[in-house]
């Protein structure tokens, strides 16, 4: 099944039912009003949203139409909860190869997590608005899921089951603003501005042999300015999969219906896969040369993200153009 969030001039939106090949959508009014109203009471509304889904699919629909992704909010357009981990250890392990600093042996054995802001994320069409290009504006292409309500001390055997949705994110990162942010000891805020998110949310049946194991074996794809710059593969190199990231982040507390969970920056081993963060890149040039050349994005610079499966577009594609404030 496949979800996405019409922008109807309200804070959520409105839920919409799309697809397979995301040519048509329909409301989910008479069913549930917004996403986050479904994942609430997923067991019950989930099998109605999917009798519609079904019907789309069949060329059906009486209340159908063209499905455009620029009339489209983030699935959840503010959620309860935000948190984003680093599963990619051989990002985490190059970005502090190129400053000199080992890698902690700990960091294979327990996942990074970070708290971001929830209250306001990016359509996935919506500008990247900011005020500086000096603050080091850098796009990070990751993969995400959307809970259901998940019981402190969850094991990740039992987080896998509480998986209700995956989608794409770009998590926009403000690089310059990062070193000094992070020396204070009390992690990411002004150098995390709003998150954005694929036009539509699936769930894990929709991925049929590509979800295995709690991670997505396909490639994110990550174009800059029209010149394809990462196509590294999810499944691979991928540390912590999903259900530990979820049972790291409820190890001492719950986690709520309409939690998002981010996979951090996709990256690979094999350097020829490209990236999906400048930083990356730029670690890399540092580790070879000594020297960054690669710069950071501009203003009128644009960026899109999006995930293949047989040729098809899975999420539908994040694409944004940064734009002054």
């Amino acid at each position: 099944m496949k979800l996405a969030t019409l922008n109807d001039g309200s804070r959520d939106g409105q839920l919409m039912v799309v697809s397979r090949d995301l040519k048509s959508a329909q409301l989910a009014d008479g069913v549930a009003r917004t996403l986050q109203r479904a994942l609430d009471d997923w067991s019950f509304i989930a099998p109605q949203l999917d009798a519609i889904y079904q019907d789309l699919n069949r060329g059906g629909g009486r209340r159908s139409f063209d499905f455009e992704p620029k009339n489209c909010m983030a699935p959840l357009p503010r959620a309860f909860q935000w948190a984003d981990g680093s599963a990619y250890v051989n990002h985490v392990e190059l970005v502090r190869k190129a400053r000199g600093a080992e890698l902690p042996a700990s960091f294979w054995e327990e996942p990074l997590m970070y708290q971001g802001g929830s209250d306001d994320f990016l359509g996935p069409m919506d500008d990247i608005v900011l005020a500086r290009e000096q603050w080091g504006i850098d796009f990070e292409a990751e993969v995400c899921v959307i809970t259901d309500d998940v019981p402190m001390g969850v094991t990740a055997d039992e987080a896998h089951q509480r998986i209700r949705l995956l989608m794409l994110a770009n998590d926009v990162s403000l690089r310059n603003l990062i070193p000094e942010e992070l020396a204070k000891g009390f992690g990411f805020v002004q150098s995390k501005p709003a998150t954005s998110f694929s036009p539509v949310a699936v769930t894990p049946d929709e991925l049929g042999d590509a979800w295995k194991g709690g991670k997505v074996h396909l490639p994110l794809l990550s174009t800059w300015n029209g010149k394809l710059v990462g196509k590294p593969q999810a499944g691979v190199d991928m540390v912590f999969n999903f259900p530990q990231l979820i049972a790291h982040l409820a190890k001492t507390r719950n986690v709520r219906a309409g939690s998002i969970i981010g996979s951090g920056t996709v990256s690979n081993k094999d350097s020829k896969k490209g990236y999906s963060c400048i930083a990356e890149q730029r670690c890399l040039e540092m580790i070879a040369g000594g020297e960054a050349v690669t710069p950071f994005m501009a203003f009128g610079d644009t960026i899109r993200i999006e995930m293949l499966d047989d040729g098809k577009s899975v999420f539908g594609a994040i694409e944004q153009t940064v734009k002054p404030a």
